[in-house]
């Protein structure tokens, strides 16, 4: 038997809401479109098919918040914004490129598992 879980295991984790995003639909897709330098929000929304102009602009802000990047408005007509990446949403970069290596060496077996469960005769 193994042994009973620890209560105090996730002591010292954030509690509620977590404190950054990135395991959301939205956020590791925006920092890996900003690795290669400041975009526009027309630029982001062309590879992030699919998320509405409303979807996109809480993410932003929700990404600004947490340090992950920067919102910069010239004054210029009309006005231009630009989104970048902060050091602290650049350190994201790394972890994200090894869990996208995890998931392109496993993607075989996570579809074939998922197939298989997909396929099972519900039980009551």
């Amino acid at each position: 038997m193994s042994q009973p879980l620890d209560s105090d295991m996730f002591v010292g984790c954030a509690s509620g809401t977590p404190l950054i995003r990135v395991g959301d639909k939205w956020t590791a897709k925006i920092v890996v479109c900003l690795r290669d330098g400041p975009r526009r929000f027309s630029e982001l929304q062309v590879p992030l098919r699919g998320i509405t102009a409303k979807v996109l602009t809480e993410s932003l802000r929700s990404m600004e918040r947490d340090g992950l990047l920067t919102r910069t408005a010239y004054a210029e007509i009309p006005p231009r914004v630009e989104y970048a990446l902060t050091p602290l949403g650049r350190s994201l970069l790394v972890p994200m490129a090894v869990g996208c290596a995890w998931s392109r060496e496993h993607q075989p077996e996570l579809l074939d598992a998922r197939r298989a469960y997909d396929h099972q005769t519900p039980t009551g």
